[in-house]
């Protein structure tokens, strides 16, 4: 996507990650499957909402890279993942990475405005933006950066519900959000180990290293229970009886199961490769969303 900008735009684009969609689709995940789980039963999710979502997704997430790199860039030139980073290469400076930052924000923000019941929307979606901001800042003093992640990532669960009935069923909301924070402390778990000898050189943090190699695992594989019990609880609590969603929910268990069982935490292309994999656990939740509904 990004070769495809001019020549002077590409380090923007990469600034916002466009050359890497994955953790815009992890933004964007949560926020359908609480459209869909919002939908009446027996019907399907508002698509127009759907791409509003979309596009807000990558924006946000492209925002949330922008602000990473701000705080980041001397860490960033010190760790071989990141040292080709525009702020970190040179490529871009901070005053060119503030104006995109305000560009990001206000595309952002034209979104939000768009979104039905849109006074209660913006107060919620106004709410992320401490954790937007901070999340970048937590390697420095918590040992669980990822769980605030999480926070940050699964907004979308609280925002889908917001904007189809313009009020919040807790019941449904809290194990959808808490859901796919489990999730994200799965996956971003993994992740981190790619930068775990970096990142203790530099007396960084992450649940990487909290952990540990000989922990990792099994604390993941119970995060990934935590995710099976907080979507099926939703499901439940939204009123999807078809067994097509709680069959979904088992198939993404499954792969959540695979990705921990076969991590070799040491092995870069290998964490990588998993990471990515997460498109199609939300791909099936989000279907399993969906079809079970409509199904119900």
């Amino acid at each position: 996507m990004v070769d495809f900008l001019p020549i002077t735009l590409q380090p923007y684009g990469r600034l916002a990650r466009l050359d890497k969609p994955w953790g815009s689709m992890l933004l964007l995940w949560p926020c359908l499957w609480s459209t869909s789980l919002a939908a009446d039963v027996g019907s399907f999710p508002d698509w127009e909402l759907v791409g509003l979502f979309t596009a807000g997704s990558f924006i946000m997430r492209g925002a949330g890279c922008t602000i990473n790199d701000m705080w980041d860039s001397e860490y960033d030139k010190k760790v071989f993942r990141t040292t080709s980073r525009p702020l970190a290469s040179g490529e871009l400076n901070h005053t060119q990475a503030m104006i995109f930052l305000a560009a990001q924000l206000s595309a952002g923000l034209g979104v939000l405005v768009s979104l039905p019941n849109v006074e209660y929307c913006f107060i919620l979606g106004a709410s992320s933006l401490p954790l937007v901001v901070a999340y970048p800042l937590m390697k420095r003093y918590t040992r669980y950066p990822q769980f605030v992640l999480g926070l940050t990532f699964n907004w979308g669960a609280i925002m889908g519900y917001a904007a189809v009935h313009g009020a919040l069923d807790y019941s449904v909301i809290l194990p959808l959000y808490g859901s796919g924070i489990c999730w994200t402390l799965v996956y971003d778990t993994l992740y981190a180990h790619q930068d775990k000898v970096d990142d203790s050189r530099l007396g960084l943090q992450s649940t990487a290293l909290t952990f540990g190699d000989d922990q990792t695992k099994p604390i993941l594989f119970m995060f990934s229970t935590f995710s099976l019990v907080g979507w099926s609880a939703a499901g439940y609590n939204a009123d999807v009886i078809s067994p097509v969603f709680y069959g979904g929910c088992g198939l993404a268990y499954s792969h959540l199961l695979w990705q921990v069982y076969t991590a070799n935490l040491s092995d870069h292309a290998n964490l990588a490769e998993r990471f990515k994999s997460n498109q199609t656990l939300g791909a099936i939740i989000f279907a399993s969303c969906v079809t079970g509904n409509f199904l119900s």
